[in-house]
């Protein structure tokens, strides 16, 4: 017999088992949640890592080493070969114009420039920071390059 042949005889879905429908039904009375306590209680959840009074989980291992995670400043990133495509010769390219043009979200963080790809326009490129190749590239092109 195959699984296909059981389902055809016995239905495709199982009905759910209704709970708290009388005694009849087998899951009256306390509907299956046992007598008492918070678990029985509607509204019950156990916060996540909670241990019932026991050392919680996270608080069993030493905690060891500091990390400057909490203080790195964040950068909207780009590369040369995205302001090659995306902007004409001449341009004033800074975070508000990449706003514009859709590239960046917004202008809460700075922009930092990576040298990936070639640049063979003249841009003058107003950043928060450049990579030493990004700078090189622009520069070698004829633009400029200046951290504000």
């Amino acid at each position: 017999m195959m699984i296909h042949d059981i389902t055809a005889k016995v239905g495709r879905h199982k009905q759910r088992k209704r709970i708290g429908r009388g005694e009849g039904s087998g899951t009256g009375g306390t509907s299956g949640r046992g007598h008492k306590g918070a678990k029985s209680r509607s509204g019950y959840s156990r916060r996540a890592g909670y241990d019932a009074g026991g050392k919680q989980f996270y608080q069993r291992f030493p905690k060891r080493g500091f990390s400057n995670a909490r203080f790195r400043t964040h950068y909207h990133v780009i590369n040369v070969k995205v302001l090659e495509e995306l902007c004409e010769a001449g341009e004033t390219v800074d975070v508000a114009l990449l706003v514009g043009r859709g590239v960046v979200r917004n202008t809460a963080l700075g922009l930092k420039v990576l040298g990936e790809g070639d640049l063979s326009k003249k841009l003058d490129v107003k950043a928060a920071k450049f990579s030493a190749s990004a700078k090189q590239k622009i520069e070698a092109a004829g633009g400029t390059a200046v951290e504000c």
